[in-house]
């Protein structure tokens, strides 16, 4: 089977990430295995939008696209799947870089016609040059990035990490796009889990269906000196606990914390107990990442609880599956 083509997604919003949105398309320029298109899907920022439209007006291979939809990374990932002329849809994050060979192993994962979704590893960049000695690996997630407790190598997963994900086209033919009111929103309350939603609608529409991660498939993450900050943590934790209630909400608690509670149950408790162990050893930080898993627990607990109350009165939309595969500019 001949390698798919792929288009890539990147989804910006704010001026204040302008080189980091460079950076992003020329990580995708640069790679081994080209991109059949860059679509940058600015979200409701014409100022944005224009200066990005003149950077690249004399590219053939990079297109500037307005959210059609409500403002969030959910709507703008909508328009690009439904702008894009790729049979393999992947996302870069605004303000992460991928490294050369990111595109060519999410096309090898797709040589088995049973996988619609291939994800990879992030890494933390971190604004400091060095991750903070409280801050756990088990918590990456709380800063975009890969964490500790996901298998290596090439392998199954229940759903992909979106800022570093594919879809086959078909994936949204069968599921529909990104479910808006699950997700980020611009600068509001840091909220996650739109991909880990449609993953798990795409399972249940396509039975069939193989997700997988490739660790190999490796793409770098600006972490920004305010998220490097135990408040930034917490209020992390707390929205993702919101956000898992809204995907249990759309797709019930069996699928939507089905690996939150393995993750619960092993990683977690293993990484309090070897912050204690480093602590006892007189190594720094040690105490500092177990307290900061318990409290990242409890937070996201917490959230979780608040979440569940506001999810019976809210409402969840999907987004259309694009219409005929085509380009809509």
């Amino acid at each position: 089977m001949s390698a798919p083509d792929i288009s890539v997604v990147i989804c910006a919003y704010t001026e204040e990430r302008w080189e980091d949105v460079l950076a992003a398309v020329s990580s995708v320029r640069a790679q081994s295995r080209p991109a059949l298109e860059t679509l940058l899907v600015v979200d409701h920022n014409e100022k944005l939008g224009d200066r990005l439209a003149k950077e690249y007006a004399a590219a053939g291979d990079v297109r500037v696209l307005a959210n059609a939809g409500p403002r969030g990374l959910s709507a703008g990932r909508n328009t690009g799947v439904a702008a894009a002329r790729g049979a393999v849809i992947a996302f870069l994050d605004d303000d992460a870089v991928a490294e050369r060979d990111w595109l060519l192993h999410f096309a090898g994962a797709y040589d088995d016609p049973r996988v619609l979704a291939v994800g990879g590893r992030t890494v933390p960049v971190w604004a400091s040059g060095r991750r903070p000695r409280w801050f756990p690996e088990e918590f990456d997630w709380v800063v975009g990035c890969t964490y500790r407790g996901l298998p290596p190598g090439r392998v199954r997963v229940r759903n992909v990490l979106g800022g570093n994900a594919s879809f086959r086209r078909e994936a949204f033919d069968a599921a529909g796009g990104f479910a808006t009111g699950i997700g980020r929103d611009g600068d509001r309350r840091p909220l996650g889990g739109e991909e880990t939603e449609l993953c798990i609608r795409l399972a249940r529409a396509r039975p069939d269906a193989v997700l997988l991660i490739d660790d190999r498939a490796v793409i770098h993450h600006r972490v920004p000196a305010p998220r490097e900050r135990f408040a930034y943590f917490r209020a992390r934790a707390y929205a993702e606990g919101l956000s898992k209630a809204l995907v249990t909400r759309s797709v019930g608690a069996a699928k939507g914390l089905e690996s939150e509670r393995r993750y619960a149950a092993r990683v977690l408790p293993a990484g309090v107990a070897r912050g204690l162990r480093d602590a006892l050893l007189a190594r720094p930080g040690g105490a500092g990442r177990a307290g900061a898993i318990v409290a990242g627990v409890l937070t996201a607990a917490g959230g979780y609880a608040v979440g569940s109350l506001r999810a019976r009165r809210g409402a969840v939309t999907f987004g259309p599956a694009p219409a005929g595969g085509g380009a809509r500019d």
